[in-house]
């Protein structure tokens, strides 16, 4: 199973939460591979069996500039055999906490095998580790059973 994780941060927190992310699947021996969306190419997708995106919104709740490649790429294909995940961090004060993030779940759940979100306050904390496992278990879950069946 090849994973990629392809992520964008402008304050540092997605980038934390993506090494979190990481970390989870390598303990558990897979292939992954962690991308900034600067040393991604979008027609690289095929190239994997799960993708996980990570983002932070911008403005009012929107997905930032640099991912909308990505985004208007996953608008053009329909992979239900590939399983996805998408992550962010934001600050809940603003009235779209984390838009970016519910703005791919709803396209990734149309044209991919959508299997978790996770969305993270600020600056990811101790009590995030666990929730970063689960967000891994469950994708690994959502994979196992795509495959079976």
């Amino acid at each position: 199973m090849r994973i990629g994780i392809i992520y964008t941060s402008i304050s540092g927190n997605t980038k934390e939460l993506a090494l979190l992310i990481n970390n989870q699947f390598k303990q558990r021996s897979l292939d992954v591979y962690l991308y900034s969306i600067e040393q991604f190419a979008c027609h690289r997708l095929d190239e994997f069996d799960a993708i996980v995106i990570g983002t932070y919104t911008w403005g009012n709740g929107e997905i930032p500039d640099e991912m909308m490649p990505l985004y208007q790429e996953f608008k053009k294909i329909d992979r239900r055999n590939i399983v996805t995940g998408v992550f962010g961090t934001g600050d809940s004060f603003y009235p779209h906490y984390c838009g970016a993030v519910d703005m791919f779940r709803d396209l990734l759940n149309v044209k991919t095998d959508l299997s978790v979100t996770l969305k993270v306050e600020l600056l990811p904390q101790q009590q995030d580790i666990a929730r970063c496992n689960k967000f891994v278990d469950l994708l690994l879950a959502r994979f196992e059973n795509l495959i079976l069946h």
